[in-house]
């Protein structure tokens, strides 16, 4: 599969279809949006959104959500505000979630039918990983996003000036509903 990519890649590139996409890496809404990784919402939300290339600073990940302050996501909403001029922070959780009701133990479960050894998962263990609640989900989506805009609001090293606000996207329509937070 990997490959059909690559051979579709070098088309793309000597016919120039990379053209039309041609922007620079400052975002020319001032806006950061951490959502899911759901391939729903792939094309879906830019759409529902009316963004284009160019437009936003998009982050990624299960779940869409900031779970730690000092973790990968909140680091580059950092990178995001102080290098690229980010004003305001949307955080975009959606409908029908696959972390939602995540279960650790049967993500755990899958890793040793795959060939993960007791011995590693212990490991983790060992160096103050806890796994089972890494590897965990939410239960409520509205808590989730309501959780990291608390967190990215919070932040202490978030300015005062940063505009941070949570919704909840439909992943069939689209339809974006605004979270409550505080």
């Amino acid at each position: 599969m990997i490959d059909e990519l690559l051979k579709f890649n070098g088309s793309f590139v000597e016919s120039k279809g990379y053209e039309k996409y041609i922007t620079n890496k400052y975002p020319d809404k001032k806006i950061a949006i951490v959502t899911c990784m759901d391939t729903r919402l792939t094309e879906l939300l830019p759409a529902a959104l009316g963004i284009k290339n160019g437009d936003v600073k998009m982050i990624k990940n299960a779940g869409g959500t900031i779970n730690h302050p000092f973790g990968s996501a909140m680091r580059s909403l950092m990178v995001a505000i102080y290098e690229l001029g980010v004003k305001e922070v949307m955080i975009i959780g959606h409908t029908d979630c696959g972390v939602q009701h995540m279960d650790s133990e049967i993500m755990l479960k899958h890793m040793r039918e795959r060939g993960v050894s007791q011995d590693h998962i212990d490991m983790m263990e060992y160096c103050d990983v806890n796994l089972r609640q890494w590897l965990s989900g939410f239960t409520d989506t509205e808590e989730a996003v309501q959780k990291s805009v608390a967190i990215v609001k919070h932040h202490p090293l978030v300015p005062n000036d940063i505009s941070v606000r949570g919704f909840i996207m439909n992943s069939v329509t689209g339809e974006l509903v605004e979270i409550n937070a505080e």
